[in-house]
């Protein structure tokens, strides 16, 4: 096995990466982490490790400078841990993580790769003084990579999905429990009679305006968010994506009021954001709506079997037929 670092994913072919990555999902598909490289808060490389030719194993690498984000700050997340330059291995955004690994490597190649990414982690973060982490691991890759680090994992979260049997909408109701079937659908009505105008936009069409919604769900949260910054932040999104999100909007009186965003990728429906203006909206269950029933529809339509919600407001996914699993924090070597 030939282990190297790599300065731009570009220069990795997608195709290749995303054989490795697409068990793993949108956060560490060549497209993404393409998008995301250009942050000039961290330095970033590409550890990827080649047998016969063939690349079988994967995993970029952030030398963070600055991290806005309060839930990758290794020392607010982890207990017993103080302010420490880091680097984050696997994916630096949208909490799910796990070293990118052939699915058909026999058990003692897959422990040899694997040992390879965190050597690299752990090399290229002595040379930076930095500590190196791997954030919001699921939990078999979990298992692995403290067995390969000599460290224990700790908890962190819990992430969310719905599995999606059968192609319609109604076959997701018939694996609920009867009643909340019922308040689905009541819900369901509500927003329908409520005269909501609907539109399916891409993001660059309406990253301004739902950038400042954005803003106000994250100030109802008790976030402080700049509209503009958000809007920003959509703005680089689409053009990163090559504005392949969809972007579910409910308009009042010709006005945006509510909206959520999502990609399609390897068979999922990845949730990425959703927004409100909370002065006009009707009290039809909007937020059910746009972040739940309408994605699952959409989900159905193109033969998608899952819709990924992440983490938080763990209860009212369960309620809808979300599954869990733990997500953990893994300290390299």
């Amino acid at each position: 096995m030939i282990l190297t670092l790599v300065d731009d994913i570009l220069d990795i072919p997608a195709a290749e990466w995303d054989a490795l990555a697409s068990p793993a999902g949108l956060y560490l598909s060549h497209q993404w982490l393409a998008a995301q490289q250009q942050d000039p808060t961290a330095e970033v490389h590409y550890a990827v490790v080649h047998d016969g030719g063939h690349l079988i194993a994967a995993v970029p690498l952030y030398v963070v400078d600055t991290e806005p984000n309060s839930l990758y700050r290794v020392h607010e997340i982890v207990p017993g841990r103080t302010p420490a330059r880091t680097l984050l291995a696997g994916a630096r955004r949208g909490y799910l993580n796990a070293p990118l690994l052939h699915p058909r490597l026999a058990p003692a190649r897959r422990r040899e790769a694997l040992s390879h990414l965190v050597t690299a982690a752990g090399s290229l973060a002595s040379a930076r003084a930095a500590q190196p982490w791997w954030l919001y691991v699921t939990d078999t890759e979990a298992a692995e990579l403290a067995a390969a680090c000599g460290t224990r994992p700790v908890r962190l979260s819990q992430d969310a999905r719905i599995p999606l049997p059968g192609s319609t909408f109604d076959d997701y109701l018939a694996g609920l429990p009867s009643k909340r079937r019922v308040s689905i659908r009541r819900e369901r009505r509500a927003f329908a009679e409520a005269g909501y105008e609907l539109r399916t936009l891409r993001l660059s069409e309406c990253a301004g305006t739902a950038g400042a919604l954005l803003a106000q769900l994250q100030e109802r949260h008790g976030h402080s968010a700049d509209p503009a910054a958000m809007a920003g932040l959509l703005r680089d999104q689409a053009a990163g994506m090559a504005d392949t999100g969809t972007v579910l909007a409910a308009y009042a009186d010709d006005r945006m009021v509510a909206f959520s965003l999502y990609y399609h990728h390897a068979g999922t429906v990845w949730l990425r954001a959703t927004g409100y203006d909370y002065a006009r909206l009707r009290a039809a269950h909007e937020y059910f709506n746009l972040v739940y029933y309408l994605p699952i529809e959409a989900a159905y339509a193109h033969c998608a079997t899952a819709l990924h919600l992440g983490m938080e407001s763990l209860h009212a996914k369960t309620l809808r037929g979300a599954v869990t699993s733990s997500l953990w924090a893994v300290q390299g070597r």
